[in-house]
């Protein structure tokens, strides 16, 4: 089945399932324009195709999705050209798959982050395998976690969201299970098994009764009652603040007031602000708010800074600016959530 995105997704029909596989394993599967129009539309096609019951997304190689093709995205806005036709498809896809009427399961068998989040959960079914690693760690680029990020992380209890938001930090399978980001936990060796009887069936909820494995949570209850309580204040300066009194006698609250000293600060106060608007935000509503971040993020230092100096040179500190958490002002933040006007993003 050919709906474009050459030789980087592949779409097939199996029994009653429309199956995407990711196939860039070479690239960690990095999301790229191709694939996402690619995507969105097979799903348009699927949505109507009385054949198809359920659609299922997977990936080749040891990677689900390592995130967007940055290094592209990084190149383009130095020339002058940044992609932000590539990030308003890729937005609009996300909001697509949170709205999409069939199910819609993503398999996940290794890493995934940023742009491959995207993709895989905002569906109904995120089932994970023991090999799975989830993280959003744009704030430590001097980018914000996007593709929908501000629907996904507040959900999570406990401020268990803001934590991954503001650290960049991966979990496991468990942790994403017990949090409400994955729905079911599998064994990576039943995968071939569960995409069979799920071809076969269509229903992936009778499926998935057969081959759900719980997941034990790996991060424990003392740490989880530290980041309920650090990350739920009600500003980014008291997180920061919470975290400073305890990291003397605390070595979570050391380790992670030192993870996030790393990070951008106009990363992590933007990240705060849509984290906590999210809360009260329909999927629609989050996508446009992002885009206007997007917007404003493409124009700024701090993203080509810290792709230089994740990837360009790699191993080097990045030079944000501004340095310091307490230097960026509240109109500075301001301006990346203002109206674009004629430039808004059109769902």
């Amino acid at each position: 089945m050919d709906f474009g995105g050459g030789d980087e997704i592949r779409f097939e029909r199996l029994g009653r399932a429309g199956v995407v596989t990711l196939t860039r394993p070479q690239a960690l599967n990095a999301v790229t324009h191709r694939m996402v129009k690619a995507l969105d539309k097979a799903l348009r096609s699927w949505e109507r195709d009385d054949g198809v019951d359920v659609v299922v997304v997977k990936a080749e190689g040891r990677a689900f999705s390592a995130g967007g093709d940055i290094l592209h995205i990084y190149e383009a806005g130095r020339a002058g050209r940044p992609p932000v036709d590539f990030f308003a498809d890729e937005y609009r896809l996300n909001a697509r798959i949170a709205r999409f009427k069939k199910p819609y399961v993503a398999v996940i068998d290794g890493i995934v982050m940023g742009g491959g989040v995207g993709i895989s959960f905002h569906g109904s079914q995120r089932v994970l395998t023991e090999n799975a690693q989830f993280a959003m760690p744009e704030v430590g680029i001097g980018f914000f976690p996007d593709v929908g990020a501000s629907h996904l992380l507040p959900d999570l209890g406990g401020s268990f969201g803001m934590y991954l938001a503001l650290t960049g930090n991966r979990i496991r399978y468990g942790d994403a299970l017990c949090s409400g980001l994955a729905t079911h936990t599998i064994k990576a060796e039943d995968q071939a098994g569960f995409l069979a009887r799920l071809a076969e069936s269509g229903d992936p909820e009778s499926v998935l009764r057969g081959c759900f494995v719980p997941a034990r949570r790996e991060t424990d209850r003392p740490t989880l009652e530290a980041i309920a309580r650090h990350f739920a204040q009600p500003s980014l300066a008291d997180i920061v603040a919470s975290l400073e009194r305890a990291a003397a006698a605390d070595e979570f609250a050391a380790k992670t007031l030192a993870t996030i000293r790393t990070r951008s600060p106009t990363s992590l106060h933007v990240a705060w602000r849509q984290i906590s608007a999210g809360q009260t935000l329909s999927m629609d509503e989050c996508m446009k708010m992002e885009f206007r971040i997007l917007n404003r993020m493409l124009a700024g230092h701090d993203f080509y800074e810290g792709i230089r100096a994740a990837i360009i040179d790699k191993g080097s500190t990045p030079q944000w600016r501004p340095a310091g958490i307490d230097d960026v002002s509240a109109a500075n933040v301001d301006a990346y959530f203002a109206s674009l006007g004629e430039r808004e993003l059109k769902l």
